[in-house]
């Protein structure tokens, strides 16, 4: 069965104790992945922020991670999460798409010497 939120799509699996995510978790991985934090998290879905994080921590368990990035990118590998593919269309439809994709080379600049002759002129004693 599949999910989505956000510009998120997850796959899950409603059995119990099945390999997978459940819906909620599925949700708090989708919301993770398009960058909120737990409190985020939290105020979205009508929950508390350590409820957040015990559901997270049972997907990072069942990935076999242990921080959020990782947790996002091994769900993608596995295929269990993926952005939606709007934003690739799109970018897709665009002709100058690939030139946009670059970045122009930096501009050189000339070498400027850090080390200067200051000249002094030694006005005297004070006190003449």
């Amino acid at each position: 069965m599949q999910i989505t939120q956000g510009n998120w799509q997850a796959k899950i699996n409603p059995q119990r104790g099945s390999l997978g995510f459940t819906r909620t978790e599925a949700v708090d991985l989708m919301l993770l992945a398009a960058g909120n934090t737990y409190k985020e998290i939290a105020k979205a879905t009508g929950r508390s922020p350590e409820t957040v994080r015990r559901n997270l921590t049972k997907g990072y368990q069942k990935l076999g991670v242990h921080k959020a990035a990782g947790a996002v990118a091994e769900a993608m590998k596995r295929g269990w999460i993926a952005p939606l593919l709007v934003a690739l269309i799109v970018s897709g439809i665009n002709p100058d798409a690939q030139a946009l994709r670059h970045r122009p080379p930096m501009r050189t600049r000339s070498q400027v010497s850090a080390s200067r002759t200051v000249s002094r002129r030694d006005v005297g004693s004070v006190y003449a």
